[in-house]
């Protein structure tokens, strides 16, 4: 289908990118009646919510699980749609197994008295009561930054301000962000473990604990709020959202690579594909990263939409990752949908990573699919669906023209860091055999290419540095008509 069979009639929109954030867009401007187009240079939508064939089974490569729902009820019903009837959802009882090299094993549960009763079994009364106290500190955070922050269009530090006037100083203390996550959890926790587990919640926003401000200590209190799991897999959540935007006129086109954002005196023109194909648009929404823009991926004039201190240098980036999609038996303690075995140096995992290297002893975070809550689990012994991470720096090529060769990571750094992350799974307790012929391993190399300026990084820009919790970009840009999502 060509750019001409779009309504000349409506306004015309053209979306860069089928991720969730782009199909989000689409779906919101053709149920307001604008004529609207997704490009889309992967074979299927979702972005990093995608999904792979391996070893003849479909994996989710990315998020596993969904917390916020208000947010996809919301939107689902600003479409004129009902997500749970779209999207199968089961909420977790168990919100992720954790495991030590020293044997010790605690869960964690959607009921947070029932979290601290098994906290206090595994490192005593005064654990558990640092653990309540945890609850109601994120639980403040949170309430903070819920309003100016979570929903705000732009918000800045200058948000606070203006949301909490002479309050301000009192905000900035509940939010306390001038101190390290990794800080504020010795505070409630003296047990090191229990630093470690909750300092994990930094790595969601591609970050280290170490450098995190401790306001992203509200992620416990979103977990508590419900983690939501997706029979048949979270790819549902992409394929219910292209619906939607089919269902209100719009189109979606796979396998098109942009080439260029056409600017015509400061003013959106339109899209030119690879191919040559000149797609016109009154209204253009990047579902890229911003640095896409900033480095001339899309395009020399598209360059002048954000500041070009968008675009990181590589040590500035968020965490990337070193992935496994497997289909294969697992042997020692049982599964649950989240597992996770800590490393045995967590300083030394990050540090290792801001130098750009594959941690020594990494932490390696399971997902078992075939474990949801309340079904059946695999027979021992027989495969199963397994996504397996650890962390990794982010050192891809970004596909800048005039950007230098990445440093990258070496393939036997890579095969170094598989046997690692094996070793570490088994001295936690857990067996798990890869099978060459039903893995496949995704590197930041990969990430890098599918995902182009970003280098591999995952999460966006990291969350380092008190100012780096009070901000986020806005959709609009310095180009007229042109928008990020």
């Amino acid at each position: 289908m060509s750019g001409s069979a779009l309504s000349s009639r409506r306004p015309r929109a053209v979306v860069v990118g089928a991720g969730i954030g782009g199909l989000t867009a689409a779906a919101l401007l053709a149920r307001a009646g604008l004529a609207v187009m997704v490009l889309e240079q992967g074979e299927g939508v979702g972005g990093k919510m995608r999904r792979a064939e391996v070893g003849g089974a479909q994996l989710d490569v990315g998020p596993t699980v969904l917390t916020m729902r208000g947010v996809f009820d919301d939107l689902f019903r600003d479409l004129g749609g009902d997500f749970s009837a779209e999207v199968p959802l089961v909420q977790a009882e168990i919100l992720a197994r954790h495991a030590w090299s020293d044997g010790s094993r605690l869960d964690l549960y959607a009921d947070a008295e029932r979290s601290a009763e098994a906290i206090g079994a595994f490192a005593g009364a005064a654990a558990a009561d640092g653990f309540r106290r945890f609850c109601a500190y994120a639980a403040r955070i949170h309430a903070e930054v819920e309003g100016p922050f979570i929903h705000g269009p732009k918000p800045t530090a200058l948000t606070l301000v203006r949301a909490r006037g002479l309050g301000v100083f009192s905000a900035l203390r509940h939010i306390d962000s001038f101190r390290s996550l990794w800080r504020s959890l010795g505070g409630y926790f003296a047990d090191p473990r229990l630093r470690q587990l909750f300092g994990r919640y930094a790595t969601y926003t591609g970050s280290s604990p170490f450098a995190a401000p401790a306001t992203l200590n509200l992620v416990a209190h979103v977990e508590q709020a419900g983690v939501w799991q997706v029979p048949g897999g979270i790819y549902r959540v992409a394929a219910a959202l292209q619906r939607r935007v089919e269902a209100a006129g719009g189109v979606v086109r796979t396998g098109c690579e942009v080439l260029e954002i056409e600017v015509e005196s400061g003013t959106i023109h339109g899209i030119r594909l690879a191919d040559g194909e000149v797609v016109p648009a009154e209204v253009v929404v990047c579902n890229a990263a911003a640095e896409a823009l900033a480095r001339g991926v899309l395009g020399d004039l598209a360059r002048a939409a954000v500041p070009a201190r968008v675009a990181p240098a590589p040590g500035e980036r968020s965490l990337s990752a070193l992935t496994w999609a497997t289909l294969s038996p697992v042997a020692g303690w049982p599964l649950v949908h989240h597992n996770v075995a800590f490393g045995d140096d967590y300083a030394g995992e990050f540090a290792a990573l801001a130098r750009g290297a594959l941690p020594p002893s990494p932490t390696v975070y399971v997902c078992a699919q075939d474990r949801l809550e309340g079904a059946e689990p695999p027979t021992e012994g027989t495969p199963e669906r397994l996504f397996v991470l650890v962390n990794a720096p982010a050192l891809g090529q970004t596909g800048a023209p005039d950007a230098p060769p990445a440093p990258g990571l070496a393939p036997e750094e890579i095969a170094q860091c598989q046997d690692r992350m094996l070793t570490q799974l088994r001295a936690c307790g857990l067996d798990l055999r890869l099978d060459p012929a039903a893995t496949l391993r995704t590197s930041p190399h990969d990430f890098a290419a599918r995902f182009p300026a970003t280098g591999g990084a995952l999460y966006g820009a990291p969350t380092h540095g008190w100012r780096a919790s009070l901000s986020r970009p806005g959709a609009r840009t310095r180009v007229k008509g042109l928008y990020l999502a």
